[in-house]
């Protein structure tokens, strides 16, 4: 392909409206069933909006028809069919997005992948997996149960693994082991128009490697815009010999978000370290039942060894106080750990609860570690100056938090307010050398901040890379540019 042409498309791909509707070609739909079969197509109404939302506050945008694929061949298959009729597709795992990826604004069909669910390929003594995208992370993690192993990844709900690796997502444990970045080896890729891709090779599963461009990297966190992810290769984690958690409360946000700073800057190996204010603390004890003090609040948990933990918790302590941290409870037996985390993984529904009747919007940034303690204070100003129900709660390890917006989407004014508000905080971190999202992804919803994050030339980059990769623009159009 030519520069020039290259470029066209390019052009082209980024003039056409997001939300232009295609009609079904005639007898489309049968021509689906021909493949997979009448029982795993359904045009019906209440499939449709299943599959046309995720936990967004972005509207239902409902496909023309799901199809259930069982295997990488139908899927290969159905994308074929959808290129050859110009009919845009849209990759759907368990739907537990926060930008609004599965969203069919241009119709065409949704590819359901929960039923290609196969884990194969497991080298216990290379620490990989491979999984299929209809594999969950908890159930991963079941069927590890007995190697001595585990996926560490945790973004809070049971999402799909390669539903994850599409939005590079993260969670608790990243502090400690990292993104799904840096845990996903190859990746098996149906493109667009039916060709089969693995990313690094068929069959490998190499630590590292310096041969060509990285291919993997390129579609960790592409959100479903450059082809599907029918499996993926990861790494996996020996399980630690011992862990512990632990809550403690501090006199401000600023105070905890030092603390936190403090504990890396001492290089204690913390696996988890999650910060809530004062709101979200609240909130999470009434719904929860843990008794935590209305205050800005660190949950951690550290990893390793009976008698490095031992030191780490004494450090952990010291520093704690040193920035008047006060009422530390550790936890060590499973069931205590496991009530601790249920109550951080369900900040959502508690913040829900503050304003019961109302939905939530959950948005993220991330800036460097430094410039942690000011975005806190700025954005919990802003929230007040705002009139906004926002707790904030956040993976602060890497420097990354969440604010749970709580409002009325029949009250104009008040999703005004929420929309200027998540634009601010975006820019609030651009201003700071950070990124407009950590880990939810761009979709629908940070499109114009990732234009100002990357630039003009960074933006046309990626243009150029669609284009080559989709020339038609047909997968999960209008997401991300």
């Amino acid at each position: 392909m030519t520069l020039r042409r290259l470029l066209g498309l390019a052009g082209a791909v980024g003039r056409r409206g997001c939300c232009d509707k295609r009609p079904l070609p005639p007898d489309f739909v049968e021509a689906l069933r021909a493949v997979v079969g009448a029982p795993n197509v359904s045009t019906a109404a209440a499939a449709r909006e299943q599959h046309g939302r995720d936990e967004s506050m972005h509207r239902c945008a409902p496909p023309d028809a799901v199809v259930w694929p069982q295997d990488v061949a139908q899927v290969q298959e159905l994308a074929a069919l959808c290129y050859r009729c110009d009919v845009p597709m849209v990759p759907f795992g368990t739907g537990t997005g926060l930008e609004g990826g599965v969203g069919a604004v241009q119709g065409g069909v949704c590819f359901d992948l929960s039923r290609m669910d196969r884990i194969s390929e497991l080298h216990a003594e290379d620490f990989t997996v491979a999984v299929e995208p209809g594999v969950t992370r908890k159930a991963l993690n079941s069927y590890l149960r007995t190697s001595g192993l585990w996926f560490p990844v945790d973004p809070g709900a049971d999402a799909s693994l390669c539903g994850m690796a599409a939005t590079r997502a993260s969670g608790t444990n990243a502090v400690r082991y990292g993104t799904m970045k840096s845990n996903v080896l190859n990746l098996r890729v149906v493109l667009p128009d039916g060709r089969l891709l693995h990313t690094a090779g068929p069959g490998r599963h190499f630590r590292k490697s310096a041969a060509g461009y990285d291919l993997t990297s390129l579609f960790v966190g592409s959100e479903g815009t450059l082809g599907f992810l029918t499996r993926a290769t990861l790494r996996l984690h020996p399980l630690p010999e011992a862990v512990v958690a632990a809550v403690s409360a501090f006199p401000s946000v600023r105070a905890a978000v030092d603390c936190t700073v403090s504990v890396l800057q001492a290089a204690v190996p913390v696996a988890r370290i999650e910060f809530l204010d004062e709101v979200m603390a609240d909130a999470c004890s009434r719904y929860s039942g843990l008794r935590l003090s209305a205050a800005a609040t660190l949950f951690l948990e550290l990893h390793g060894s009976q008698h490095s933990l031992a030191e780490q918790v004494r450090q952990i302590e010291e520093l704690a106080r040193l920035h008047g941290g006060s009422g530390f409870a550790w936890a060590q037996e499973q069931e205590e750990r496991s009530r601790l985390w249920a109550a951080r993984h369900n900040a959502w529904y508690a913040a829900l609860a503050l304003r019961p009747g109302c939905k939530g919007y959950s948005t993220d940034v991330c800036v460097p570690i430094s410039r942690l303690p000011d975005i806190v204070v700025e954005t919990k100003r802003d929230l007040e100056e705002s009139g906004l129900t926002g707790p904030l709660v956040g993976h602060v390890g890497d420097g990354n938090f969440h604010c749970l917006l709580i409002f009325d989407p029949e009250d104009p004014d008040e999703t005004r307010r929420v929309k200027d508000f998540t634009d601010r905080l975006g820019r609030r971190a651009l201003a700071l050398d950070g990124t407009c999202t950590g880990e939810h992804g761009v979709g629908l919803g940070k499109r114009a901040l990732l234009r100002e994050e990357v630039g003009e030339e960074g933006l046309a980059t990626m243009r150029h890379i669609k284009a080559a990769l989709d020339p038609k623009n047909l997968m999960n159009p209008g997401k991300v540019l």
